[in-house]
């Protein structure tokens, strides 16, 4: 929040935190960005040549207008080089025959050098386009490969801005920065070399000016980085607001608790802030540049002064034409200078999101591939915990010294209390979080020496929480088997009791489901997700509270479907009812992240333990109102 008294940054000063953070323009940093130009280093030459060639040909006309005004004038025109030597050769002496010639090559000049701005342009936008595809891509991968703690803990809005909004702004660096600095600085020393083969003292007059252009450029560049900086963040909170309110669940939260009013009055401040901001951002400078303006006219009021004094008291060996040139020169020379100020200024917006972008691709990858990482030919599916502590926070351990080992094809129950660490357990099995003690390992080997794709492909997981894209039914059971047949899908469905239902729809497996899955029940999302699971068709299968949060009738339809889908299979299973927990060889009890009891039903109701606790009010009650609801039913 700005501190009392206004914004920080409104007299142009940054806290001590800013200029800590604020992207600094070092060799390193400058290196790795141009290492994303490499692989179009031959086309980059060959707009900087295009660029070169066309600042020359768009001042010399310029040069060309000075010999018009002396053909008019009726004095000698003087124009060197090449052009001048075939103006001579075409008009010879003839002062009208002259000054057509100086306007046909003039506008010659003009059509070449824009038929090779337009080839320019449609290269570097060839390239800027081909670098954020890149950088886009490879950002991408990067974030596929984060771990699961990013993805818990990071603002999904600031995730999109960085690779959407982030991204694309790297563009301008590439089609306006980088080009306009060449451009510029083309222009300007070519201007500078004509204005001094003409008249060395009219040029260092005209040249007197530019160090007035410098002066505001820091203080600028200060206040636009600082509002630039604000504006993504304020972007970034709209982005956030716009994936919370607006996804299904969001918006079915703020319905049911009429917050309409009260998320539109936060997207509306949001939204004003950053048009503030955005506002702020286009006027800072606009004295700066009235300032810039009147050295721009003082200029070549000064080249009028002193040239006609030169030829009206000294009888300079100047023109009328020479003084028209250095004018139209100096404007050529200003024009550049100007833009490579602003120039100046925009770089730090640049920087800054380079620097944004490269955080991300500076994360450290928690989760990676060992360098050695071991396939195995086959997996039997022995899961085994052996010492396993872990802890989100350092200070906050969630596992103490859990031991468990699971024979293949058996199964096990893990029941406890909520936060008892139930589902950290079953995230460590697929690595999305590694033990901070002891192993996990499978068939033998810690899973942190197996291959990462290797270790997942092997692992089936129906979550309580079933995540299904919104697209086709067809489209969501693939995703676990891409070269899937017909009959494959179709067997999956029958086993997961959902074929019926599905070739009850209209569309059949081409059905669209909606985001999430929404046009389906819950009981129809988790029948979708168990069939997924099937087709996966894995050694090791973790099914996490599936069936939790459905009515009875799904529940038995879902139970049918689960038991011959542990059979044969490693099974780890998270319950909260007691007809799945009743069909596993061995219960884990879990309170306060330690296995306080182990065994099976007939074995823990007795003890008078947590397993008792939860018999008692959860597994028992819940049976009674399924047997309640059948009984209903029939």
């Amino acid at each position: 929040m700005p501190p009392p008294g206004g914004p920080r940054g409104a007299r142009g000063f940054l806290t001590p935190e800013e200029k800590q953070n604020r992207p600094k323009i070092t060799a390193k940093l400058l290196k790795r960005i141009f290492s994303y130009l490499t692989p179009y280093i031959p086309q980059l030459l060959l707009v900087m040549a295009a660029i070169i060639v066309s600042s020359f040909f768009s001042i010399y006309p310029s040069i060309l207008t000075g010999g018009m005004v002396d053909a008019i004038a009726g004095g000698v025109v003087r124009i060197s080089g090449p052009v001048g030597a075939v103006i001579r050769a075409v008009a010879g002496n003839d002062a009208f025959r002259t000054l057509l010639t100086l306007i046909g090559a003039s506008f010659a000049l003009f059509i070449i050098s824009n038929l090779i701005n337009i080839a320019q342009s449609y290269l570097n936008a060839w390239i800027a386009q081909h670098i954020t595809f890149d950088m886009k891509n490879a950002l991408y991968a990067h974030l596929q490969k984060m771990p699961h703690r990013f993805f818990s803990t990071s603002k999904q809005g600031d995730i999109i801005t960085r690779m959407t909004s982030d991204a694309d702004g790297v563009q301008q660096t590439i089609t306006g920065t980088l080009t306009q600095l060449i451009s510029n600085s083309s222009t300007l020393i070519i201007a500078l070399i004509a204005m001094y083969r003409k008249s060395w003292i009219l040029a260092t007059v005209g040249v007197i000016m530019v160090p007035f252009f410098v002066i505001p450029t820091k203080t600028v560049g200060k206040k636009r980085w600082e509002l630039t900086r604000r504006s993504q963040e304020k972007n970034d909170e709209i982005n956030q607001i716009l994936n919370e309110t607006l996804s299904v669940s969001g918006q079915l939260l703020v319905k049911l608790f009429t917050a309409e009013e009260r998320e539109y009055k936060k997207y509306f401040e949001a939204n004003k802030a950053r048009v503030a901001l955005s506002l702020r951002e286009s006027m800072v400078g606009r004295w700066f540049m009235f300032a810039i303006g009147t050295f721009t006219n003082i200029g070549p009021m000064l080249i009028y002064l002193v040239g006609g004094l030169l030829v009206l008291r000294y009888g300079g060996d100047l023109t009328v034409g020479d003084i028209t040139i250095m004018v139209s020169l100096l404007s050529r020379l200003y024009m550049p200078v100007n833009s490579l100020l602003n120039i100046q200024v925009d770089m730090i917006r640049s920087m800054a999101l380079f620097t944004r972008l490269f955080d991300y691709f500076d994360m450290k990858l928690e989760i990676e591939n060992a360098p050695d990482a071991v396939v195995p030919a086959d997996v039997t599916g022995n899961l085994r915990f052996e010492d396993v502590t872990f802890s989100y926070e350092p200070d906050k351990q969630i596992l103490k010294d859990v031991s468990f080992e699971v024979k293949p094809g058996r199964s096990v129950a893990i029941v406890g209390p909520s936060g008892a660490g139930k589902s950290t357990i079953i995230n460590l099995i697929p690595r999305l979080y590694d033990v901070t003690g002891g192993s996990v390992e499978l068939d033998g080997t810690d899973i942190r020496k197996l291959d990462l794709n290797f270790l997942r492909r092997n692992i089936g997981v129906v979550n309580q929480d079933t995540y299904l894209f919104n697209g086709t039914i067809k489209e969501n059971l693939l995703y676990a088997k891409p070269d899937a047949a017909d009959s494959e899908l179709i067997d999956a469905c029958r086993d997961a009791n959902i074929h019926d239902f599905i070739e009850s729809l209209s569309n059949g497996y081409d059905t669209v489901i909606g985001n999430r899955g929404i046009k389906l029940s819950g009981g129809e999302r988790q029948r979708l997700s168990i069939a997924r699971a099937i087709l996966k068709d894995t050694k090791i299968l973790i099914l996490d509270e599936a069936t939790s949060s459905l009515d009875s009738i799904s529940e038995s339809l879902i139970q049918d479907a689960i038991d011959p889908l542990l059979r044969g299979r490693t099974s780890i299973v998270i319950a909260h009812r007691l007809s799945t927990v009743m069909s596993a060889d061995e219960i884990l009890v879990i309170s306060d992240g330690v296995i306080v009891e182990r065994g099976t039903h007939r074995e823990l109701v007795p003890l008078g333990g947590v397993y008792t606790e939860l018999y008692e009010t959860q597994f028992r009650r819940a049976l009674e109102e399924q047997e309640a609801a059948r009984s209903a039913g029939a």
